[in-house]
């Protein structure tokens, strides 16, 4: 008999990770099963050789904590779902806003992409690569940057001089100061939120033709209708 509920005892732990009304609604029987054998354990035991009592104390504890594993995975499912909402809706409010957003993709249009880059520190020399969506480098330019937050705007010519088709276009910027030395340049990106996809766990926010998270927005402007 107690190998009968050591094993329930088990089986209640193993089910802690379905979800939480399954687990919630498996718990309460299989309680009601763990005491009815407990009870009768306790009646029919032999009174010249008592079971230890430390065993059924045990029991009792493993019980206890796996319901409390379960009611805790109910109260996260809770918080979760809370912040989940909460989070979609703080994401719908950006919709029509211009944002600046970590990355180096910019949207080519009407002959223009535009990046912001924010060297360390002032740059004498700087290499600007510009590659389309396949890797390919279609432009470079050496220029020099100022300390601090700039705009760099493409004009869309490639290095032959032609006019680069729409679309999206990445930066590179290798940049060194008046001694030489490595510079870091951070790029980000300016767009229009024109929709948030919701589809996944976390909200995304569709910012030309490319999906950036919230968590990548660094600065948020007034709406395109100047509300």
């Amino acid at each position: 008999m107690t190998a009968g509920i050591s094993s329930l005892v088990n089986s209640s732990s193993s089910s802690s990770s379905s979800s939480s009304s399954t687990s919630s609604t498996g718990l309460a029987s299989n309680f009601t099963q763990f005491l009815t054998l407990l009870t009768t354990q306790l009646k029919n035991q032999n009174p010249l050789d008592p079971m230890d009592t430390n065993q059924f104390t045990q029991q009792l504890v493993e019980f206890a904590g796996v319901e409390q594993q379960l009611k805790t995975n109910d109260q996260l499912g809770s918080i979760l779902a809370a912040s989940q909402s909460a989070s979609s809706a703080s994401a719908t409010s950006y919709i029509g806003k211009t944002v600046t957003t970590d990355g180096t993709a910019a949207q080519l249009q009407d002959g223009a992409a535009t990046w912001t880059l924010n060297p360390a520190r002032a740059a004498t020399k700087a290499v600007v690569t510009i590659s389309d969506s396949k890797g390919n480098v279609v432009a470079t330019q050496t220029t020099s940057l100022q300390s601090g937050s700039q705009n760099y705007t493409w004009n869309g010519k490639t290095s032959a001089g032609l006019s680069a088709a729409s679309g999206l276009y990445s930066i590179k910027v290798a940049a060194t100061d008046a001694t030489g030395a490595n510079v870091t340049v951070d790029t980000s990106v300016n767009g229009t939120v024109s929709e948030v996809d919701l589809t996944g766990s976390t909200p995304m926010l569709v910012v030309g033709s490319q999906k950036v998270p919230l968590s990548s927005v660094q600065q948020i402007g007034l709406s395109t209708s100047g509300s």
